[in-house]
Parts: C-alpha cells; structure tokens; sequence
C-alpha cells in the first residue's frame, strides 16, 4: 500500500481510498460501475492506481472525479494527489488506426495511369491504320467525256424549259437526280462529287453511321476502307468487289443505273 504525506499525517493512496469508501457504502465494483454507466475495468483501474490504462490524464481525472462524487470522497484531495501517484501519460498511439503507406498507394495509381495509356495507344494505332494508305484529292479539272456529255444535256434541257419546249427525244431523267446511301460498318474516309463537280460530302466517317446525298450522275466516288461500307443508289445495292484494291481503297465514277467504272489516274491521284 503506497502512501503520501498531506497536511503532516500520513494519508492513503488513491486506490486504498477509493476501495474504502466503496466498501463503506456497500457497494461492490459491478454496482458501482452500472451506477457511473461506466465498464467495471475502468473502477478497477482506478483502485488498482493503473492510470495508463484510461488513457490520456485528461480522461484519468475525470473517472476518478466521478467515482470520488458516487462514494463520498472528497474529490479535489484525490485530484491534488494524482500527480504524485501516476505520470501523466500521453494519447495511446497504438490505438490509432494505421493508414496504408503513401507508397503502395502510388504504386497503384501509376499502374492504373499506365494501363489507361496502353489502351488509349492501341486505339490511336488502330485508328490509324484503317485510314487510306495515301488520302486522294480531287481537281477542279474537267473529268471524262461522259461528264462533259451530261453537263451538254443538262445545259440543252434548261433552255428548252426556259424556252417552254422539252428537247425533244431527250428522255425524262436526264437531269434527274439520283440518291446514295453509304452505310460505314468501319472507320472509313469517304468522298463523293456530282457530275456538276459539286461535292456532295467529304471526310472521316464512325463505325455504324450513314449517309444520304442526291446529285446529278455519274457520281465520283472516292472510299478508303471500302470492304467496311455499303453502297445503295436509289435502294439497290452497288458492287464493289471488283473495285478494292490491295490496300482497302476504291475509286470508281457511278451512273444513274448503277453500273461502275474506275475512275481515270488523272482523277484517281488528284495530279
């Protein structure tokens, strides 16, 4: 039993007398805990001087004040001897939750940037190899005879409409104009051109999108993935398995009944 001096007499520890007015009330260490609303351990923590146990000093203090108030003991004296019986000890830092270290935590987000990379590198290379080896151009030159022949009929039948007469023994579809529907089931660069030289559209086409144009025929018509695109010309389908070329690529001139024909090198290059 550990003891200190107070007031010239020897006066008891701070266990010894909490366990004595505990006792002297009757009560026992479970009783006195569903009092507190506390764990009994804490009681016998303090009866035993263990402060350690409790914790910070600030939580130490505040058990013994309460327990001291249920007993009848005075609480300010066991306050003034609680320095000398126990240290003031800090937080319990073994309690604290561990956080996983910093550099496992970079090493995933690394490996998740890198692998984000490799993908986004594949799309780009595929993306890149479905193009057309080489992109064609078209000129502004005049094209094949056929084209100069319609521009002349459509030319003969403008002014005898204007002149209020049809040419006669010029038959009705002419000048009609005939609709394409190009089907992209591939990336696909793709453009189209009339007989007037008037082009219809031009440029890179998505997977699974369609497009729809009228002109006048024969067509001009420039693919370079044409294996992934279908071709109908006023709802009936255009062939173009004899039209592909090693590298992907078709260039042909279509007419208003469907038949095709590749276009000229002058035409087919852009020179």
């Amino acid at each position: 039993m550990r003891t200190t001096e107070a007031g010239g007499e020897a006066r008891c520890g701070i266990g010894t007398r909490l366990r004595a007015a505990r006792e002297a009330r009757g009560l026992t260490i479970l009783q006195a805990a569903e009092k507190l609303h506390v764990d009994a351990r804490i009681l016998e923590s303090l009866e035993a001087e263990d402060f350690a146990s409790l914790g910070a000093a600030v939580y130490a203090r505040g058990h013994l004040r309460r327990y001291a108030e249920l007993i009848g003991e005075a609480p300010a004296e066991l306050q003034t001897l609680y320095p000398a019986s126990a240290t003031a000890s800090g937080p319990d830092l073994t309690r604290l939750p561990h956080l996983a270290p910093a550099g496992h935590s970079a090493r995933l987000v690394t490996l998740a940037l890198l692998v984000l990379l490799g993908f986004a590198i594949v799309g780009v290379l595929w993306w890149v190899l479905t193009l057309p080896v080489v992109r064609p151009r078209l000129v502004s030159a005049a094209g094949p005879a056929t084209v100069g022949d319609s521009s002349a009929s459509q030319l003969m039948t403008a002014l005898a409409n204007a002149s209020g007469r049809g040419a006669p023994g010029a038959p009705a579809s002419t000048a009609a104009q005939a609709q394409l529907d190009v089907k992209f089931f591939g990336v696909s660069w793709a453009q189209v051109t009339d007989a007037s030289g008037r082009r219809l559209f031009e440029g890179l086409n998505a997977p699974d999108s369609t497009r729809t144009v009228s002109g006048t025929p024969p067509l001009r018509i420039i693919i370079g993935n044409a294996p992934g695109v279908t071709l109908r010309l006023n709802g009936t389908k255009v062939a173009l398995d004899e039209l592909v070329r090693r590298d992907g690529s078709a260039r042909f001139q279509l007419d208003g009944s469907g038949h095709v024909a590749p276009l000229p090198p002058l035409v087919a290059h852009g020179d």
